[in-house]
């Protein structure tokens, strides 16, 4: 071999060698930089559960923090996804997008990245599950709202986010149902009429009757032109177009149109913008309260509490309706919300009397005269009839009498003929009354919390219609026994009990209700103490 070949190869060897420790003293510094860097994210996000278990295993790689087209993409999608937040009365400021967009920029160290990612990824899944299914935790606001919120596994939201399109993904998140997107219209429209200051002043009378003139008049109908309600018009007398504007204003707001504007017709009236604005958010953080993955089902049963009213609904359209009572306003009376499944009904029921009206009503009763409510039989717990005679009912408490009431199949019976069953642990079902003259009431909240139906018999005809080509028949074949018999649905049907002083008509349209237990004012004092807040445009 020569010198100079020798010479060569050496020569190249230390280059080489060169080039290699060169590379080695490049790589050290941006391990370490990625090390930093996950080290940051697992510690950031090890006082979460979820976040750590979705960091772990993904080894710590990022989801929001990097560079290239994908990071930008999630990032803007989340910024635009806090900047509507408001939109869908949800607490904007609590998400504090321009901070983190400030944040973004001056991050430069490794740790400061990692710290900054989980930050994103906590702030990502407080939107996103605030945005599906609300803001508050129901039963937490008010514990007659029985409701379970259908909350999604939180890991899901980010392994979900991460493979999808991220702006595909926020508009994939609220609740898809014609009434949320009808509320979140209203509520756009309220916010706009709150910047033009409102629908004027109020109209300054207890009340107004037709042919009734002045001042308090032209208030009225100022009104109920800016409410959209009456043509514009200079009429200052209560004449026939001003009665069927208060007419059509009675109606939406579930008052008794007689176009008499009364006391309570007055009061809606004189409610502001700002009154209805707050009852379409609360409107729409019940309606994501109800955003369940497998919908409310094809056929459901829709009781809103506030309206009086009981419906079947098939397909989204409402295919039976009746008025109904509903729990008084006492507060151990009060109609529960929740949801269930329908399963039967019982014709010619047994009216087995709970504890808690057997205690505190009837054992009164019966201490002071032990031939009170004829009507019950005292049964003891093997299910014998015990003789009034025999019991010495001064003797019993609350706590200790042992006897249960029972009130016999009859047209009497305060279950009526027939009860529709959806088993849960409140004993809270529908059912017939006796007590028919209630449902001319314009407030019914007069019964122990179950609901009481106008139309009973035809509400059984429409639920077996599904099953027999012969309902009504079928229904009067088991009535006229007049012994107690039990009609399964071949079909289960879900039950909503709802509480809505907002809610929308197919046309678009908004009808308001009173709040009778106070509950959406509650829900709506939660929400501002989250940082759900009004706001006028265009104003």
């Amino acid at each position: 071999m020569s010198l100079a070949y020798r010479g060569g190869a050496i020569r190249s060897f230390f280059a080489i060698m060169a080039m290699v420790l060169g590379l080695l003293t490049h790589a050290a510094p941006a391990t370490a930089q990625v090390t930093a860097f996950k080290q940051a994210i697992a510690e950031s996000a090890s006082n979460d559960r979820d976040l750590a278990a979705f960091y772990k295993a993904n080894d710590y790689k990022p989801l929001w923090i990097g560079s290239g087209g994908r990071f930008s993409n999630r990032r803007n999608a989340l910024f635009r996804a806090i900047k509507s937040a408001d939109d869908h009365g949800l607490p904007g400021s609590r998400y504090k997008g321009d901070e983190l967009k400030a944040l973004v920029k001056t991050a430069k160290s490794p740790r400061d990245r990692g710290r900054l990612e989980v930050e994103f990824s906590r702030r990502f899944l407080d939107l996103a599950t605030s945005m599906q299914t609300g803001t508050l935790v129901p039963k937490r606001v008010i514990s007659e709202i029985k409701r379970d919120v259908p909350l999604r596994d939180r890991s899901s939201y980010l392994v979900n986010f991460a493979k999808s399109s991220p702006a595909g993904f926020f508009r994939a998140l609220p609740p898809k149902s014609p009434e949320y997107t009808r509320l979140m219209k209203a509520k756009m429209t309220l916010e706009r009429q709150l910047g033009k200051g409102g629908w004027g002043p109020t109209v300054p009378a207890k009340s107004l009757k037709p042919g009734a003139s002045g001042p308090a008049v032209v208030a009225l109908r100022n009104r109920l032109i800016a409410m959209g309600y009456l043509r514009r018009s200079a009429s200052q007398t209560y004449d026939a177009d001003l009665q069927k504007a208060v007419q059509r204003f009675q109606g939406d707001n579930g008052l008794s149109a007689d176009g008499v504007a009364g006391a309570g017709t007055m009061a809606e009236l004189n409610k502001g913008v700002d009154d209805r604005l707050r009852a379409v958010i609360v409107a729409m953080e019940r309606e994501r309260w109800m955003n369940l993955p497998q919908g409310r089902g094809k056929r459901h049963i829709l009781v809103n509490l506030t309206d009086f009213t009981a419906r079947i609904i098939d397909n989204n359209r409402e295919t039976f309706r009746t008025r109904s009572v509903i729990g008084a306003t006492d507060r151990d009376r009060r109609s529960p919300e929740f949801s269930d499944v329908m399963e039967f009904m019982v014709i010619n029921p047994t009216w087995n009397v709970p504890r808690s009206i057997t205690v505190k009503e009837y054992l009164p009763m019966l201490k002071r005269n032990p031939n009170a409510a004829g009507h019950l039989r005292i049964v003891d717990a093997r299910g014998r009839t015990v003789s009034r005679s025999a019991v010495n009912f001064n003797s019993y408490t609350a706590k200790t009498f042992p006897f249960n009431l029972k009130q016999p199949p009859s047209d009497g019976n305060a279950l009526g003929l027939v009860k529709f069953m959806f088993p849960n642990k409140y004993n809270i079902y529908l059912h017939d009354t006796p007590s028919k003259s209630l449902f001319n009431r314009e407030v019914r909240a007069f019964s122990h919390g179950c609901i009481r139906l106008a139309d009973p018999f035809d509400f059984a005809y429409a639920l077996l219609a599904k099953q027999t080509n012969d309902p009504k028949g079928v229904f009067h074949a088991h009535l006229k026994t007049g012994q107690e018999s039990v009609v399964p649905l071949e079909e289960p049907v879900p039950v909503h009990l709802i509480y809505r002083t907002a809610f929308t008509t197919a046309k678009g349209g908004v009808e308001y209700r009173r709040d009778i237990y106070g509950r959406d004012a509650t829900i709506w004092k939660a929400l501002a103490r989250e940082g759900v807040a009004l706001r006028a445009v265009g104003g």
